[in-house]
C-alpha cells in the first residue's frame, strides 16, 4: 500500500464505453505520431500502451479481449521469424563462444541487479528478477504471470527498459554513430504482397498459436510461431509475408493489452520504484555497453550494431530498432535470438532460487 492517498482519478469510466474506445484510438493515434516524430522506435507500441496507462489508472472500464492479444503475440513471434536467415544462425556457430560469453554475462548481470531490487524490498517477490530478464517482453510478461507475479508490474519493468534503451539507441545512433545524416526509408504501409505467402503466414501463426495455448505452454503463443516460422524461413518452405499495415494493428494490440492491465495502485507503486528501476536499467547499460565495445575491439562489427545487440531491450524492441536503422540485422538477430533462447529456460530457475534464497533470509528474526 502506498503511504500516501493516491491524487484524485479523472473519471474517464463515467463515459460511454464507446466513447473511451474512441478516446483510446484516438489518443493512441496521436502519441503514437508523436512519439514516432521524435524519432524513437516502438512507436505504435509505445504509444497505445502509454494511452492505456493512463486511461485505466483514471477510471475506465475497458478491458481488451484476450483473443485478439494473442493473436498479436503469434504474429509477433512470425514477424521476429521473418528476421531470421540461415546466416544469422550460422553467424552465431561461427562466433559461439563469444556470443555465449556475453549472454551469459548479460543475464547473470540482470538477475544479481532485479535481487538486489527484490532483496532490498524495491519491488515485491521476484518482480525485479522478470522485470530486468533481457528477453522478450512480451514472453517474460506471459511467463512471471504464470508463476504467480503481477504480469503489469512486470510489464513496467520490461517496457520502462525497453523505452530507456530505445531512447538511447536514437541519441546514440544520431550524435555519435551519425545515422541521423542517413534518411531511413519511409514506410510504405500498403505495400503489393504476395497473397499465397501472406495466407500461409496466417496459417503459420494461427496453428501455431493453438498448438500453444492446447499444450500450455509459457509464451508459447509466440514461441511456438518464432519457431516454426524460423524454422520454415531458414530452409526456404516458407517465405513470412506480413504487410506494415498488419504489423502495425499487432504492436497496437499488445500495447493496448498491457496499457489497460495497469491500475491506480500498480502504477503508484511503480512511480515510487521508478528511481531504483532507473538505477538498476542504466547499470545494466553500462555493462551491455561494455560487452558492444568488445565486440567492435574483437570482430570489427560497427558500433552501433554491437549496441543493439547487446542492449537489454526485449527481442521485440531491438527488432523494431534494428530494422528502422541502418544496423546489421542479421547481426543483431544472431546475438539477441541466442540470448532470448537461453534466457526461456534459465528465467524460471533463476526466479524461483532467488525466491527461495529470499525466503530464507526473511524467515526468523528478519521483519
Amino acid at each position: 500500500m502506498p503511504p500516501a492517498p493516491l491524487p484524485e482519478a479523472i473519471g474517464f469510466g463515467k463515459l460511454p464505453r464507446t466513447l473511451q474506445w474512441f478516446l483510446l484510438l484516438l489518443g493512441s493515434g496521436l502519441l503514437a505520431t508523436l512519439i514516432a516524430k521524435l524519432g524513437v522506435p516502438a512507436a505504435l507500441l509505445l504509444g497505445p500502451m502509454l494511452v492505456g496507462i493512463v486511461l485505466s489508472t483514471n477510471g475506465a472500464t475497458l478491458a481488451f479481449p484476450k483473443l485478439p492479444y494473442f493473436a498479436g503475440q503469434a504474429f509477433l513471434g512470425c514477424f521476429i521469424a521473418s528476421k531470421i536467415t540461415l546466416q544469422s544462425v550460422l553467424g552465431f556457430f561461427a562466433h559461439w563462444p563469444l556470443f555465449l560469453s556475453t549472454v551469459v554475462l548479460t543475464i547473470a548481470s540482470a538477475t544479481l541487479l532485479g535481487y538486489m531490487m527484490s532483496r532490498f524490498r524495491l519491488l515485491p517477490g521476484t518482480t525485479a528478477i522478470w522485470g530486468l530478464s533481457p528477453g522478450a517482453a512480451g514472453v517474460m510478461i506471459v511467463m512471471a504471470e504464470a508463476f504467480g507475479e503481477n504480469p503489469s508490474l512486470v510489464a513496467f519493468m520490461q517496457y520502462l527498459r525497453g523505452v530507456t534503451v530505445a531512447i538511447a539507441a536514437a541519441v546514440i545512433a544520431a550524435i555519435w554513430f551519425g545515422t541521423a545524416s542517413h534518411s531511413v526509408p519511409a514506410v510504405v504501409w500498403f505495400p503489393s504482397i504476395r497473397v499465397e505467402a501472406f495466407v500461409e503466414t496466417l496459417a503459420l501463426a494461427g496453428v501455431g498459436g493453438v498448438i500453444a495455448h492446447r499444450l500450455r505452454i509459457p509464451g508459447g503463443v509466440m514461441l511456438v510461431p518464432f519457431a516454426g516460422g524460423a524454422v520454415l524461413q531458414a530452409t526456404g518452405l516458407l517465405a513470412i509475408e506480413l504487410p506494415p499495415w498488419f504489423m502495425a494493428v499487432a504492436f497496437v494490440m499488445l500495447g493496448w493489452h498491457v496499457g489497460l492491465g495497469f491500475t491506480r495502485e500498480l502504477c503508484w507503486y511503480a512511480i515510487r520504484a521508478l528511481p531504483w528501476a532507473l538505477l538498476a536499467i542504466a547499470a545494466m547499460m553500462a555493462i551491455c555497453g561494455f560487452l558492444a565495445w568488445m565486440l567492435v575491439l574483437w570482430l570489427g562489427v560497427d558500433p552501433l550494431t554491437a549496441f543493439l545487440a547487446t542492449a537489454p531491450g526485449g527481442l521485440d524492441t531491438m527488432v523494431v530498432i534494428a530494422t528502422s536503422t541502418r544496423a546489421d540485422i542479421a547481426f543483431v538477430m544472431a546475438l539477441q535470438t541466442a540470448r532470448f533462447l537461453i534466457v526461456l529456460p534459465l528465467a524460471p530457475a533463476l526466479a524461483r532460487l532467488a525466491s527461495r534464497h529470499l525466503k530464507a533470509r526473511a524467515a526468523p528474526g528478519d521483519v
